[in-house]
């Protein structure tokens, strides 16, 4: 039987209820959790895009594989820890998928292009997809926080 947005809240609460003042104090902003659960995608998404560069795929390709498969942790994530009280039900929660699914697309796009460029440009591949990361980072979160869960 699947849980409801509510019931995973109220285990993951629960969880977090249980840890240490200092992490508690972190988890309190939304920045933090979105910077944890950024770091459990990444491993995610950096991971693919190393075997997929290893066995010489286009680092442009390997980005947008690695990227794509980010983004669905990153939603699982989001959705149920980062912003837990933020989710909807019916035409809402569809409208929320689509504005995430639009800050995937915003992301993926300026991480490939960095990608690709930097790499054409003779930066190693590993090098170039740290600068996707850093500016990619801060473009979706801003819009992720002001528009698709506001």
């Amino acid at each position: 039987m699947e849980r409801s947005g509510a019931d995973r809240r109220s285990v993951i609460g629960g969880w977090i209820g249980n840890l240490p003042a200092p992490l508690a104090l972190l988890n309190r902003f939304s920045i933090t959790r979105y910077l944890l659960a950024s770091v459990v995608s990444l491993a995610f998404d950096v991971a693919l895009f190393m075997v997929l560069v290893a066995f010489l795929v286009d680092p442009g390709w390997a980005s947008a594989a690695g990227y794509s498969v980010g983004i669905i942790v990153h939603w699982l994530i989001s959705s149920s820890f980062v912003f837990p009280g933020k989710a909807r039900n019916g035409a809402a929660l569809q409208l929320q998928r689509l504005g995430f699914i639009g800050t995937a697309v915003l992301g993926l796009g300026i991480t490939v292009s960095i990608v690709s460029g930097l790499t054409s440009a003779g930066v190693l591949p590993v090098m170039a997809k740290a600068a996707a990361v850093a500016v990619s980072f801060f473009a979706v979160y801003f819009t992720r926080k002001y528009g698709v869960f506001r």
